[in-house]
């Protein structure tokens, strides 16, 4: 700021106070008027006081109650969450009907715990839906596959599983309809964009009057809506009863935005960060459709480095910024990337997250870029809802090993596909996508493994420690080496040295001799007399 803007302001707020104090000197300083209370001449004078002081008794003790229930309220809440299991007493009437119970994790119990509670509700979500939705980003489709999840359901027997491709408006056109060509051969796939902006549940909104023709935001616009609406109501006419559906899929999908999107109100939780969804909810969308949103899948740490930093929340998960948006940056096309962020060619991660961290101003204490803040901006980005990415199908098709012919006819029949082809059809019409020079070529690193059983999850630990263990082993090796090598050299130069230092004391040694007898002789020949003993000592 200039010293002329600043002087300025300090000016105009000196002014402001002046203003303020002349009007309070004309007002003048009010005492607050004390109550008179009731005058003598007053009639039952005597009973108005005595109700005054039984009205003022009865206040006190209506305070002095509900300090009680918020106390107890509070002793529930954290009994609740210490032991998660207790099924509270105010349960909703929608989850007494189907004998669902709805557990928070917000207890502090580490994130191994946390792993278990989010397979155990999973679990629920599986057993209690007649159809279950699986949500792929269309961005990675493959990649947000779980093959452990679907083999689960297809082995539970009577259970339909759909795919709804989301965030479909990410992706160029060509490559969306490449991937519903690809996903349809297996399983019924529906093209959807969730609005990210629905209504507030029980928020009174203001009217405006707005432009004749104006078109609304982006962000409040649904696609595919009434496909699934369509697929879903007609899947129960042919069942004749109220079915339930089940959302699932990784983090950061899009599975409460869908739900949002169906029922037009904020009814789920949805947020940038991963992971927000931590316990199951049941939303009835109308009298014979109820859905129930789930926790995300838990990402299997045998996964590659780049499906790790993509589908890991780091709310259960450890995830280092700068090794998760490395991993990402090493499968993303390095020219589109340099366009799509503006900076020089890079030959390395760090180079790039330098650069990143110079071009967007991210500067640490002495004007030192902040490399690992970059490397955080580049993975939100890439985890989040805003930017254009894309992976090619595969050449060719091939089926999962569960997934059979007889496996794929049932999970189509009582659908109806033709009317579905249509509304993805429109949808897809509908849809602006960005064009595919725009957009980030990325490699898929194919179905990403999940755990489901929760014993899996105590295996996944060791396994970890060992393969971090053995690395360790490998590097002591080659440090040991190394060491080795040193100190062959160091020990011949020491032997050299060594024998150097024989001769030289050897040399040493004959000429002190000398020349002691030389001194010896000299004084004999001056003074036999001379006491040896006590001077040259």
């Amino acid at each position: 700021m200039t010293c002329h803007k600043r002087y300025k302001i300090q000016k105009k707020v000196r002014e402001h106070h002046r203003k303020l104090r002349k009007e309070a000197k004309k007002r003048g300083h009010k005492k607050p008027r004390k109550d008179p209370g009731v005058p003598n001449s007053a009639p039952f004078k005597e009973a108005l006081l005595r109700e005054a002081e039984l009205r003022k008794q009865r206040l006190e003790e209506l305070k002095q109650q509900q300090k009680l229930d918020r106390q107890k309220e509070l002793e529930k809440k954290r009994k609740f969450e210490t032991n998660p299991d207790i099924k509270p007493s105010n349960v909703e009437p929608m989850e007494k009907a189907f004998g669902l119970r709805k557990t928070e994790n917000k207890a502090k119990s580490g994130k191994q715990n946390s792993k278990k509670l989010y397979c155990q509700e999973l679990k629920k979500v599986i057993e209690a839906s007649d159809v279950v939705l699986e949500v792929l980003d269309a961005r990675d489709p493959l990649g947000c596959r779980c093959p452990q999840v679907e083999e689960a359901i297809v082995q539970s027997g009577q259970k339909k599983l759909v795919l709804i491709l989301n965030k479909s408006d990410l992706v160029p056109k060509e490559n969306l309809e490449s991937w519903l060509n690809y996903l349809k051969k297996e399983l019924p796939t529906v093209v959807f964009r969730a609005s990210t902006k629905p209504k507030d549940k029980g928020k009174i909104t203001k009217h405006v009057k707005a432009k004749k023709n104006a078109a609304p935001f982006r962000s409040e616009v649904c696609f595919g809506k009434e496909g699934l609406w369509k697929l879903l109501g007609g899947f129960q006419e042919t069942c004749g009863k109220a079915i339930r559906v089940g959302v699932i899929g990784f983090p950061n999908v899009g599975k409460s935005s869908i739900i949002n999107s169906l029922k037009q109100e904020q009814m789920c939780n949805v947020g940038v960060s991963m992971g927000l969804t931590r316990s199951m909810q049941v939303v009835p969308l109308d009298k014979q459709i109820t859905i129930i949103d789930s926790p995300s899948f838990i990402v299997s740490p045998l996964n590659s480095s780049s499906a790790l930093a993509l589908r890991s929340p780091a709310s259960i998960e450890v995830v280092k910024p700068m090794e998760a948006a490395s991993a990402i940056l090493a499968q993303a096309d390095a020219r589109q990337v340099v366009l799509k962020y503006t900076v020089p060619g890079y030959r390395n991660s760090l180079e790039f997250f330098t650069m990143l961290a110079q071009r967007r101003g991210m500067h640490q204490k002495g004007g030192i870029p902040n490399v690992e803040g970059a490397a955080k901006l580049l993975w939100s980005e890439w985890t989040g809802a805003s930017l254009a990415y894309y992976c090619r199908t595969p050449t060719s098709w091939t089926p999962p090993p569960y997934f059979n012919e007889s496996t794929v006819v049932d999970m189509k029949r009582d659908f109806n596909l033709e009317e579905l082809e249509k509304n993805n059809a429109q949808s897809i019409k509908a849809i602006k996508g960005p064009h595919l020079a725009n957009s980030i070529l990325f490699q898929s690193s194919g179905l990403t493994n999940g755990i489901i059983e929760e014993k899996d999850i105590h295996e996944e630990l060791p396994k970890r420690k060992e393969r971090k263990q053995e690395e360790k082993e490998d590097d002591k090796d080659s440090d040991q080496e190394i060491i080795d090598e040193e100190v062959d050299e160091k020990s011949s130069g020491m032997f050299a040295a060594e024998e150097t230092g024989e001769a030289l004391s050897e040399e040493s040694t004959a000429g002190e001799q000398s020349t002691r007898s030389f001194i010896l002789d000299k004084m004999i020949e001056e003074d036999d007399a001379y006491d040896f003993s006590t001077d040259y000592v």
